[in-house]
């Protein structure tokens, strides 16, 4: 190992702090060039250890650590009784260590893949209780990691090396690093200290004034005690520290989006007397809520600015977004401009604009004879209109007499132009990437432009909304206007209890025979291609605490073969429809015009009924194989019913067993109505790369500490400190560790990328 007497900085060759022939391996297998990239990778986890112990000293009943070498791997299949006596199977994995002399089994329970981490000849640091089995030592699922990779290396480590390296760490407090073949645990660690006992003086980015107010530590500090932590307490003050960077570097760059579309100029649209506005707020048949007045009035203030509004709006299911954001489209058509909605399916587009019609009444009627005067036009586009009313619907559009137009993906084509664009409002925004919300943005033939709104009924946690649409202006709907039914939301487990089962479609005939509708949604449509599911969200294997199981799991439901059963079986007699993604716009339409209007007892779905949907009379629903729906979906799919005067039911059938992650999914969603608390409980069940995927389609570099699940507090402290900076100057002249740092995170490239969202 090289060691340079002079020291390396963080921009060094690897090469120059630890020999050509290791530096060669970093940067083929893990991409690691400089001392900094080394020092960067941080470990995945700390496992504390108390005093390596020899296989022989080992005490029946106590926790011991030892580091041993792997001898023997046998896998066994085994059966174990689980609820109501059902039997499971049950996988032991038996790997067998020795140090030479002595030998120990350590088995792992259900824990099939870790047969490929300790192969036979692996160096493995083990820790756990001792049993005794037979005269045979023994530890049940012990913590263990191997310290060696030897399946294509010749790194094949000396025990007492190795098991010297391990008694080296302060206090017991060992870093583990993700691998990757050829590269082994402690090659690794030895790497990193050798560059650690070079490391010269690091320039911080961190002003001083901001780490004494925030209480950080300096970077080079939190380097070495994040691979080499003195003591815990030293630990969680590097991981603060190098968290914050991250965090701090991701709001730099989003409080500098928020910032350049405030220097853009728009053309301002201040409310009008006598204008549509008005004369809409007049025609309602209820009152506004206190939220939905509150944000109306700050829509308003955003649109009447000299800057373009850039504001997601997120709302609890029913909370009347879109009679705010129709509100909005009619102050910015006082003025003379177009508006857009846009929604992410044809039923749902189709839906706003029969609803923006319908609500609108004869203020929806112009270019009509004896529409009242200032009146507008609502125009639809979709993909599936024909020649005839395509061509309309753009003459409409491109003339300006449209003042709402309402539409899918169609209203992307290059054939699509408006007249005097002036505000985009864009439904369940979550479904449509960046370039799309910009390509429609550009569509504006002028230079300045128009105003954007973006809109979900999916409640974001306030963590993720300040990290993952933290370049928005956020405003939130929590209240419900009056009138709306409570829902009450029961899991059937179907399989331990079948006659739930049976009741749930007689409760379906009681509600029909009591003048009411029902919705039956499932997952899968059912000719498509090995079963896949119709739904987004469905559950991955990660879900399932045994994976086992999965093996004898069954297809998920099919909306047509459901169908079919229930018009022979339990639902026969009943006026059944069907609806899902496959049928084209006229058979969405005519299937959700007789559900309306009553001449459906019982649709049933896939979730292309997830939003938007709205039919008063319908009460209930079942959601079949409800354990293969995300948790937010299942609220969505819920907020169909209790539309009206009667109480709504929604029934979670399931065939999964008690205690799997998937049934207590189905609890959370069970014990609260309120969509913002249960965001709080799938984000705290999510992994962290599905909650980051907008900022990682932004070209960001991983967040390598930084959990949105965990570190809420950290979060909000950077995203107020990148505000004064950015307010101070944009261009973060005055600090070029902080504008390095921002860089470092996103580079130009993805900071454009995120221009256009």
């Amino acid at each position: 190992m090289v060691v340079n007497r002079n020291g390396v900085g963080m921009g060094d060759k690897l090469t120059s702090a630890i020999g050509g022939k290791a530096a060669k391996v970093y940067a083929d297998k893990l991409e690691l060039v400089t001392v900094g990239d080394l020092l960067r990778y941080y470990p995945r986890k700390h496992n504390t250890r108390g005093e390596v112990s020899d296989l022989g000293q080992l005490v029946v009943g106590e926790s011991a650590t030892v580091v041993a070498r792997v001898v023997n791997v046998v896998n066994r299949e085994t059966h174990r009784k689980g609820p109501n006596q059902t039997k499971h199977k049950l996988h032991i994995l038996v790997v067998t260590i020795s140090d030479g002399k002595h030998q120990m089994e350590c088995s792992f329970f259900n824990q099939r893949h870790r047969s490929k981490n300790f192969p036979v000849g692996t160096v493995a640091v083990f820790s756990g209780k001792v049993k005794d089995f037979n005269g045979t030592r023994q530890m049940g699922s012990p913590a263990a990691e191997s310290l060696s990779d030897d399946r294509s290396s010749d790194d094949n480590p000396d025990l007492a090396d190795v098991r010297e390296r391990v008694e080296d760490f302060a206090n017991g407090i060992i870093p583990v690093y993700a691998l990757t073949e050829g590269v082994s645990m402690s090659g690794l660690q030895k790497s990193v200290k050798t560059v650690l006992d070079q490391l010269l003086d690091i320039p911080d980015p961190l002003p001083a004034s901001l780490r004494s107010e925030n209480q950080l530590m300096d970077l080079r500090s939190a380097l070495l005690n994040i691979h080499r932590p003195t003591s815990t307490e030293a630990l969680a003050a590097a991981q603060r520290r190098l968290r914050y960077d991250e965090a701090l570097a991701l709001q730099l760059v989003l409080a500098k989006q928020r910032a350049k579309f405030r220097d853009y100029p728009a053309e301002p649209c201040p409310p009008r007397t006598g204008g549509l506005m008005e004369a809409f707020d007049q025609r309602l048949p209820f009152d506004l809520t206190v939220g939905q007045r509150e944000v109306g009035e700050t829509l308003s203030s955003d649109l009447s600015g000299i800057h373009p509004m850039n504001r997601l709006l997120q709302g609890e299911v029913g909370s009347g977004k879109t009679v705010v954001a129709l509100r909005a489209m009619l102050q910015v058509i006082d003025n003379q401009r177009q508006t857009v909605l846009m929604a992410p399916t044809e039923v749902l587009a189709g839906q706003h604009a029969r609803s923006v019609r319908d609500i609108l009444g004869p203020l929806a009627r112009g270019g009509e004879l004896g529409a009242p005067a200032g009146a507008t036009k609502v125009t639809l586009l979709t993909g599936s209109l024909n020649a005839a009313a395509r061509r309309q619907a753009l003459l409409d559009i491109a003339s300006g007499q449209a003042g709402i137009a309402v539409g899918t993906h169609a209203l992307l084509g290059k054939d699509v132009f408006f007249e005097n664009l002036g505000l985009i409002v864009v439904d369940e925004q979550h479904r449509f990437g960046v370039e799309q919300r910009d390509l429609l943005r550009s569509k504006h033939h002028e230079t300045n432009p128009p105003h954007v709104l973006v809109m979900t009924a999916t409640p974001i946690p306030r963590t993720v909304a300040m990290t993952v649409y933290g370049d928005l202006e956020t405003s939130a709907l929590h209240e419900l206007p009056k009138g709306r039914s409570p829902i009450k939301t029961t899991v059937v487990p179907a399989k331990i209890k079948p006659q739930w089962l049976d009741r749930a479609w007689q409760r379906i005939r009681e509600e029909v025979a009591a003048g009411r509708q029902a919705y039956v949604v499932c997952p899968r449509i059912g000719d498509d291609p090995e079963g896949r599911p119709a739904g987004e969200n469905e559950e991955t294997d990660d879900d399932f605490d045994d994976k086992s199981d999965l093996e004898d799991r069954r297809p998920p439901l099919a909306v047509v073969d459901v169908f079919a059963e229930l018009q022979s079986g339990p639902l026969s007699g009943l006026r059944l429809g069907i609806l899902h993604g496959r049928l084209n716009s006229f058979e969405k339409d005519d299937v959700m015009a007789s559900f309306k209007d009553g001449q459906i007892d019982v649709l049933i779905a896939t979730t292309v009924i997830e939003v938007g949907v709205d039919v008063p009379n319908a009460t209930m629903m079942v959601v079949l194989d409800a354990e293969r729906f995300g948790m937010s979906q299942l609220h969505q799919l819920r907020g169909r019913v209790g539309r009206g005067q009667h109480p709504g039911v929604c029934l979670l059938v399931t065939e999964m067993m008690p205690g799997y992650p998937s049934m207590r999914r189905l609890d959370a969603v069970a014990e609260t109505l309120d969509g913002f608390e249960l965001a709080n409980k799938d984000l705290a069940q999510r992994r962290e790369g599905d909650i980051l995927g907008r900022i990682q389609a932004g070209r960001a570099t991983s967040l390598k500490l930084l959990s949105v699940l965990r570190d809420g507090e950290i979060i909000a402290l950077a995203r107020a400190d990148a505000t004064k900076f950015i307010t101070i100057d944009v261009t973060l002249q005055p600090w070029p560790g902080l504008a390095e740092m921002a860089n470092a995170m996103i580079d130009e490239e993805g900071q454009k990328f995120l221009e256009k969202g």
